[in-house]
């Protein structure tokens, strides 16, 4: 059974593609295309398709796992979502470059809650992979991998998001939809 099938019962009821295709395929706005191409020449080239499987085999042994129908699928798509959404054109804060949803103050937001999980679980592929795999690049191919073995379009991706050392460039103030409203009704309802 391929996995775009075995996957796709897994997959998010509804999504926002076009945005989240935007989100996900766009440089930071700092970094000029022949900056990321000379970045990506000088350090040692992650093998994209290789860090893929990695992502497909985690969602697919997860959800092997719990036995359930569920899956990380909805949550790497979440990840990817949130990271991508921090971002202020305003003052240039937030977004995917950086993974800062690592550090207070997002990791603590209401509407990261439960994103915990998903960044512990892509611990073991950024494990693999080491240094030439910034955890954005990784939390970012995660919401990619999810939408593509759901059964989504293919998702052009690029390297060459950089991780923050702290949560200094975070939003002061979180522009995202809580998760914590402490029961699954009051959430949805939100």
């Amino acid at each position: 059974m391929n996995n775009a099938f075995r996957l796709s019962r897994h997959a998010p009821q509804a999504a926002t593609l076009s945005i989240l295709t935007y989100a996900l395929t766009t440089l930071p706005s700092n970094t000029s295309i022949a900056q990321a191409e000379a970045e990506s020449k000088q350090k040692q080239p992650v093998d994209v398709s290789a860090v893929k499987k990695s992502i497909a085999s985690l969602i697919e042994n997860d959800a092997d796992r719990r036995g359930d129908g569920t899956s990380l699928t909805g949550t790497f798509v979440r990840l990817a979502w949130h990271c991508a959404g921090t971002y202020s054109k305003v003052d240039g804060t937030g977004g995917s470059d950086g993974a800062r949803m690592r550090f207070d103050p997002e990791a603590s937001w209401g509407a990261n809650a439960g994103l915990d999980v998903a960044r512990k679980a892509l611990e073991g592929v950024k494990s693999l992979y080491g240094d030439e795999l910034s955890y954005a690049d990784l939390y970012t191919l995660a919401g990619v991998v999810a939408v593509e073995e759901s059964g989504g379009p293919k998702i052009p991706f690029r390297l060459g998001r950089q991780d923050a050392t702290s949560g200094e460039t975070s939003p002061k103030v979180c522009g995202l939809p809580d998760a914590d409203k402490g029961s699954r009704k009051n959430t949805i309802q939100h």
